[in-house]
């Protein structure tokens, strides 16, 4: 089975979206989410991917919709997460949101790299809230946005067996 992993930035309260936009501007966590996801499938609902507004370069750029007619340049085209999976096969994929999709993946996600940053910002989307014990802390690197004056983390989180 492939490996997933969501990959996610999360404010104080869990928050990862408003108006289908980033509420922040933190150029260090792109660069960051750059580097965890270049090379590999990235999978989205189509709603990130019109946040996005084009495919992400050296990287399979896969999208769920349930709009059958829907289709963009450089994009794999699925209705399902299920779809979404099988189209990688064995190659490590990461889940890239939004809410619903990172929903239906965290049952079959191996591990999170969540970007936490301590603030909290007026989200109208949010990161599910994880079933307590399903997961464990492995690593975090703790950073402090000069752009933004708050403070931030880089958190990987393994599925405990």
């Amino acid at each position: 089975m492939t490996q997933l992993t969501l990959v996610v930035a999360i404010d104080a309260q869990r928050g990862i979206g408003v108006n289908n936009q980033l509420p922040w501007h933190l150029p260090e966590d792109l660069a960051h989410f750059k580097r965890v996801t270049l090379g590999h499938p990235i999978i989205m609902g189509r709603k990130t991917f019109d946040s996005i507004g084009r495919p992400l370069p050296k990287r399979r750029n896969i999208v769920i919709t349930r709009n059958a007619g829907w289709t963009h340049e450089g994009v794999d085209v699925v209705n399902s997460l299920e779809a979404a999976i099988a189209l990688v096969g064995e190659e490590p994929a990461s889940i890239i949101g939004g809410a619903q999709i990172f929903a239906e993946a965290l049952p079959l996600a191996d591990r999170m790299i969540v970007t936490e940053i301590a603030h909290t910002f007026a989200c109208d989307t949010f990161f599910p809230e994880p079933p307590a014990g399903a997961w464990k802390e492995t690593a975090r690197e703790t950073h402090h946005s000069d752009t933004n004056g708050f403070d931030f983390a880089y958190v990987t989180y393994e599925r405990a067996t």
